[in-house]
């Protein structure tokens, strides 16, 4: 099941992040992102009622259409949490080798955020499925590439401020998928009910990753 998750991930080259969603609009936002071609999302653990998020998510979608994650996920005790609610994946900030074990010992694939060549190779080594380069908009596609040479073997996922403008360059410099926040999971659209807006956002950044991997 974890590998299946993991290639779900490298297919879609899309992880949506959803934070701080109104929880009576999670189902109609994670809809929307569907329907645009983003099936993998992460709802952040600082997000107000992310136990009941995910799991009204994990209920009302079937493994083919959604496969929903945790993110933010600071502590093992939060990833088991997310986990028993329905999260089939864990995403962290930082690296928590307790974490890491956790996701691990219950069958989680788990991407794990760095910001170094050391904390790269810590993350995977301590059993993480991908690694989460975080800040993207701070590091940079330079940074991507130049870690592709000594450790192109480690699946890496820049995250925070990825948008439009340059998922293509993080796709081209060799990410193995993106993380993407509001640039795709736009709140004001959310507010307003324009989910067609979030449908328009997806099929955009699907057809980017797309774009960048066929040149």
């Amino acid at each position: 099941m974890s590998a299946d998750i993991v290639q779900r991930v490298v297919e879609t080259g899309i992880v949506a992040i959803v934070r701080g969603t109104n929880p009576e609009r999670a189902i109609e936002t994670v809809d929307a992102l569907q329907r645009g071609g983003v099936s993998v999302v992460e709802v952040t653990a600082n997000t107000n009622g992310v136990l009941d998020m995910i799991r009204d998510i994990s209920s009302t979608f079937t493994a083919d259409e959604v496969v929903v994650g945790a993110g933010t996920v600071l502590d093992a005790e939060t990833a088991r949490a997310t986990m028993l609610a329905g999260a089939e994946f864990i995403v962290t900030p930082s690296v928590d080798t307790e974490t890491i074990q956790t996701a691990n010992r219950y069958g989680a694939p788990s991407v794990v955020g760095a910001a170094t060549p050391t904390e790269a190779v810590d993350a995977y080594t301590a059993g993480a499925d991908m690694v989460k380069l975080f800040p993207a908009a701070s590091l940079g596609p330079g940074f991507v590439s130049s870690l592709q040479g000594p450790l192109g073997h480690i699946p890496t996922v820049p995250t925070g401020g990825v948008s439009l403008d340059n998922v293509g360059a993080f796709i081209d410099a060799g990410a193995t998928a993106v993380g993407v926040g509001s640039s795709l999971v736009d709140g004001e659209a959310i507010e307003r009910g324009d989910y067609e807006e979030l449908t328009a956002n997806a099929r955009a950044f699907v057809d980017a990753v797309a774009t960048a991997r066929n040149d």
